[in-house]
This record gives C-alpha cells, sequence and structure tokens, in this order.
C-alpha cells in the first residue's frame, strides 16, 4: 500500500510564504515523476509544478518566478516553496505521483490534500 502524505499547507497573508511536502511511502521501488495539483472552489484541478519523468520540471505560467519545485528521490519526497502568495493561490494542493512502481503493481497516486488560503 502506498500513501502520499502532505504537509505543510495554512493560512497565509498575502506576500507570505509556505513550504509544502509531500512524501511517499510504503513498497515503492520506483517513481516516475511526481508533482503539485490544485483545485479552487468551482474550479478544476490544474498542474501547479511538476517533474516529469525525464527530470525536467512544469511550471504553470500563473506561479512562474515565484514557486519552485524541489526533490529528494532517496526518500521519495517532493517539496512546492511558494512565495509572494496572492489571494487567487488559494485552493486545496494535491500532491501526485506518477508510475508508482511497487512488487504488485504499477499506478498512479494522489495525496488527500492540503488548504492553503492566502488572504488579502
Amino acid at each position: 500500500q502506498v500513501q502520499l502524505v502532505e504537509s505543510g499547507g495554512g493560512g497565509v497573508q498575502a506576500g507570505g510564504s509556505l513550504r509544502l511536502s509531500c512524501a511517499a511511502s510504503g513498497s515503492i521501488i520506483s517513481i516516475d515523476a511526481m508533482g503539485w495539483y490544485r483545485q479552487a472552489p468551482g474550479k478544476q484541478r490544474e498542474v501547479v509544478a511538476a517533474f516529469t519523468s525525464t527530470g525536467s520540471t512544469n511550471y504553470a505560467d500563473s506561479v512562474k518566478g515565484r514557486f519552485t519545485i524541489s526533490r529528494d528521490n532517496a526518500k521519495n519526497t517532493v517539496y512546492l516553496q511558494m512565495n509572494s502568495l496572492n489571494p487567487e493561490d488559494t485552493a486545496v494542493y494535491y500532491c501526485n505521483a506518477q508510475g508508482v512502481l511497487t512488487p504488485l503493481n504499477t499506478r498512479n497516486y494522489w495525496g488527500q490534500g492540503t488548504q492553503v488560503t492566502v488572504s488579502s
């Protein structure tokens, strides 16, 4: 059984910073890619920042220059440093892991989500 456990969400004032963490645990042999998505009320889930299977990074245009994704492969952990936050960043942030290989199968996983609220 694989679990993605997120932490670091919370409330912050506009202009502030938060750092999200997502640790994947279980009988993991390898993970192709990990990233962060978010879903605001009434909106579809969208990618925020993600590593591809080749190790490159993709960012949503709205967060470029403000957010930075990083990872610790040895710990199967991915981070999202969020700076210069604004109220439009308010959403539930979800961690995603793709191509998670275990002795039983290969599949994708989602974390439970962590709320980020930015007040003006």
